[in-house]
């Protein structure tokens, strides 16, 4: 058994690889779970049924996701300021990290029993499994001040999102193989029951991949850096750091202006962004459900690699025309984004969209930080920025989960509600222009 003599020094590229090696770890579960299998294979469970008996009221088994999600987020969202103030200070961050990782993995395992006679059980593991990879991700990031240099810690995240990027899309095809081919590795059954089995099998594929890579990162990673233990005040100290950040907003224009259009932009786009594959399935008329299937995963990568793009053609457009300019025309692109999905019908007008998701998601995404960045106060410690930061977009959230569920039960159409955060897109854009060019202005 390999033993680890003494920790890597902060700086070592075997440390900051481990450390980025945790994105190809986790991603699985975005790109799998939250875009391509499981929204599939939800929807066929329900293909006889659009509905989810729940203390007496039938509700819409989509807004019923958004409603689960938005709680998972109600969740993440109060427990991330209490968990960042204790990595702060405790002297074994990685246990909680740990914690975290194997409460998603195994719940990821536990969607195989998601069915409709257990329906309540699987609602429960897809909201634990939300919950598990939100929180790992607080000691994830909290990391990076640890295992890198100031100067390193842009390469080293850029390294982590592109191992994540690459790992996520393998097990991706692999499962799409297996969707597609199930009597290739085994699976039997008539076509619709393999390719159910083989989604399920996914599910205890991520969950197994998960908890496995993870294990390079664990080995390697410190406990971390402090020794003190969890009193009450280092209990609550990222609820007091949330706190002091706010009220230094008020001696900072430019955040000032700049975080209400985040939050309002911030809502729709990460709304849109975990509601797209339910939408395809739902609103778009395929041939047949292999089509559907296929179609629906080669949506998903086509917005994964054109977003590669997306994101160097934003970086590039932010450099000659501004960060603030740009951040309003991708705003705009995006309402009509939400405009031309009202009218989406064909896989091809789904296609089309994909595409231009795919060209707008990744860019405003990473322009967003680092214009956000750009604007910090020189002397202040950015931790708790960021931490407000994430805070806000994590609220974003669960209100945008709760508008999408609400509008979708109430009309019975997802169309209405993507329709519906137009409205959010153009008030960013608008609250983007009021934004000072300089923090004296």
């Amino acid at each position: 058994m390999l033993t680890l003599k003494a920790p890597l020094e902060k700086g070592s590229k075997k440390l900051i690889n481990a450390w980025a090696f945790y994105d190809w770890a986790n991603s699985v579960y975005s790109l799998v779970i939250s875009s391509a299998i499981f929204p599939i294979y939800f929807a066929a469970l329900f293909s006889e049924t659009n509905t989810i008996r729940f203390f007496d009221y039938d509700v819409k088994n989509t807004a019923m996701i958004s409603f689960i999600t938005s709680l998972a987020f109600v969740i993440v969202a109060f427990i991330s300021p209490l968990l960042s103030g204790i990595a702060d200070y405790i002297g074994n961050k990685k246990l909680f990290m740990k914690f975290f990782v194997y409460l998603g993995s195994i719940s990821c395992i536990g969607l195989y029993w998601f069915e409709l006679d257990t329906i309540y059980w699987g609602l429960f593991f897809y909201f634990l499994a939300l919950i598990g990879l939100w929180a790992s991700l607080v000691f994830y990031n909290s990391y990076l001040p640890d295992i890198a240099y100031p100067e390193q810690q842009d390469r080293a995240s850029a390294r982590g999102f592109s191992m994540g990027y690459i790992g996520s899309v393998l097990l991706l095809l692999l499962n799409l193989a297996m969707v597609m081919q199930p009597t290739l590795f085994g699976i039997t059954g008539t076509a619709e029951e393999a390719a159910m089995k083989a989604m399920k099998y996914s599910f205890v594929s991520v969950g197994i991949w998960w908890a496995l890579f993870s294990q390079y990162s664990f080995f390697y990673l410190p406990k971390g850096n402090s020794q003190g233990k969890v009193t009450k005040d280092v209990f609550w100290n990222g609820f007091k750091e949330l706190k002091g950040v706010w009220k230094q907003l008020g001696d900072q224009k430019r955040l000032k202006k700049f975080l209400p259009a985040f939050f309002m932009y911030s809502t729709a786009l990460q709304t849109v962004i975990l509601v797209a594959t339910y939408f395809g399935e739902e609103e778009i008329a395929w041939a047949s459900t292999s089509e559907k299937t296929v179609g629906l995963i080669v949506s998903i990568l086509l917005i994964q690699i054109v977003g590669i793009f997306g994101a160097i053609l934003t970086a590039r457009a932010s450099e000659r025309f501004g960060d603030i300019p740009t951040l309003v025309v991708v705003n705009i692109i995006w309402a009509a984004l939400c405009v031309y999905a009202f009218f989406v019908k064909t896989p091809l007008d789904f296609y089309i969209a994909a595409g231009f998701v795919g060209m707008v998601m990744g860019g405003i995404q990473s322009l967003s930080r680092s214009t956000y960045s750009k604007m910090l106060p020189k002397t202040e410690d950015t931790t708790s920025f960021f931490s407000f930061y994430d805070v806000t977009e994590k609220i974003g959230i669960i209100i945008g989960m709760f508008l999408f569920g609400f509008i979708d039960q109430l009309t019975g159409s997802m169309r209405n509600s993507i329709l519906f955060f137009l409205v959010f897109f153009v008030a960013g854009a608008i609250m983007l222009t009021r934004i000072p060019k300089t923090q004296n202005q």
